[in-house]
């Protein structure tokens, strides 16, 4: 009887888990919607900028720009990278904080004194509990991305990059490359490429190359920071809607575990329910025996 009462307990404690794990499983389906919706809306403006920056690196045969300096005369240990981790605030969601953390200490590896920045309280923790020197922390949560935290960050990166504190940003993130994988990323933010294309694209030969006024690397600096800013916003919008998106996939499997173990413990509470109540029958059906012979045991002496 005692093992029924526990088995019993168990299935009624994974039912209560399974709400659980149903409501955040919504939860995050929800969030994932209105992330995406938000990022849609301001796509067409950050697609707008790289196509200008194309056609301006396409169109001059020589640029030289702040945000191109390769800083080629630094080598080795004089060279300083930042890398900034977007994690999230809490776990349950698979291996999405897992992997962004395990390349952010590939990139660190790579580089003998990096400056390295954390958004999200997991990555924050991490580090911490490993001792391992971040030069800043943006305090703010990593739920709810918005373009003003964007903003805060790569006016840092920019700022610390011409101060020439850094000498390159990486922004590590995760990907969502369809609605059941995701991919932890690393995005060179500064200095920025300058790779011509093979063949023109935008540019007509036949038409000539194109004037910009004042110039191209004053076209350049008013629209460099702006696109800056929104590749941050992109990878902040991504890592969270990739967050969400491994919630929802962890939850649907903890959903079908608890299905299964409940199917399995019902199958188990069934036969031991049974075997009870055949104990009982037996006990019963020998109990029963058992008077009848002390009756006629009775009966044979009176007589």
């Amino acid at each position: 009887m005692a093992n029924i009462r526990e088995i019993s307990g168990r299935i009624r404690s994974i039912r209560d888990t399974m709400k659980i794990t149903n409501a955040m499983y919504m939860i995050s389906s929800t969030k994932l919607r209105k992330a995406k919706k938000g990022h849609e809306g301001n796509g067409p403006y950050f697609s707008y900028l790289k196509d200008m920056y194309d056609r301006i690196i396409e169109s001059t045969s020589e640029l030289e720009n702040k945000w191109l300096d390769e800083r080629e005369d630094k080598k080795g240990k004089e060279r300083t990278r930042a890398i900034i981790l977007i994690t999230g605030d809490k776990g349950l969601a698979g291996a999405y904080n897992h992997n962004a953390i395990k390349l952010a200490l590939s990139l660190m590896n790579e580089d003998p004194t990096p400056k390295l920045y954390v958004v999200g309280e997991v990555g924050r923790q991490y580090f911490a509990g490993k001792k391992v020197r971040m030069s800043g922390q943006f305090k703010y949560s990593a739920q709810n991305p918005s373009l003003n935290r964007a903003r805060m960050i790569g006016n840092m990166l920019m700022d610390e990059y011409l101060s020439g504190e850094i000498d390159e940003a990486y922004i590590v993130y995760t990907e969502m490359k369809n609605s059941i994988s995701t991919e932890a990323r690393a995005l060179r933010i500064l200095p920025l490429m300058y790779e011509k294309p093979e063949e023109p694209g935008f540019i007509n030969q036949e038409e000539g190359k194109i004037n910009f006024v004042p110039s191209a690397e004053d076209v350049l600096n008013t629209i460099v920071p702006e696109m800056i800013i929104g590749d941050i916003y992109s990878t902040l919008v991504e890592s969270y809607c990739s967050e969400q998106n491994d919630r929802m996939m962890a939850m649907d499997k903890a959903n079908k575990n608890a299905a299964e173990m409940i199917k399995d413990l019902s199958t188990q509470y069934n036969r031991e329910r049974q075997a009870m109540i055949t104990q009982e029958i037996t006990e019963v059906i020998a109990g029963a025996k058992a008077q009848k012979k002390k009756k006629q045991k009775k009966a044979a002496q009176e007589s």
